[in-house]
């Protein structure tokens, strides 16, 4: 199932560049619209430094992964899918423990040609 490679793929992708993939995950599939919820994705040592005051350092360091692994899960989600991604967001919540990874795929049929553009 495609939710399911989708959801494997993040976690295994957040693990190789964390050192620890979350405990859950769950893909949702809607028209054009991927969003990945994890749940329970900070290291103990993350966990650590939020306890100690550092939320703030602890969601900076989650923002250099998103972008550092970006690319990474964009191809994934194209290689699974056989759609473009238009645009991946990407963010984390300290308490309770989630992230989400959202990706907006070019609709079926378009080309690059039929896209809106950005002024």
């Amino acid at each position: 199932m495609l939710s399911s490679a989708i959801s494997n793929a993040t976690v295994r992708l957040l693990s190789e560049y964390t050192g620890r993939g979350p405990t859950k995950a769950r893909t949702y599939i809607t028209g054009d619209l991927i969003t990945v919820v994890l749940q329970d994705t900070l290291t103990k040592g993350e966990r650590n430094l939020v306890r100690n005051g550092g939320a703030s350092l602890v969601l900076q360091s989650r923002k250099a992964y998103q972008k550092t692994m970006g690319p990474d899960l964009v191809a994934r989600v194209e290689e699974l899918t056989g759609r473009r991604v238009l645009a991946f967001l990407s963010d984390n919540h300290i308490d309770p423990d989630y992230a989400v990874e959202s990706f907006v795929l070019e609709r079926r049929g378009d080309t690059a040609a039929e896209q809106p553009q950005t002024p």
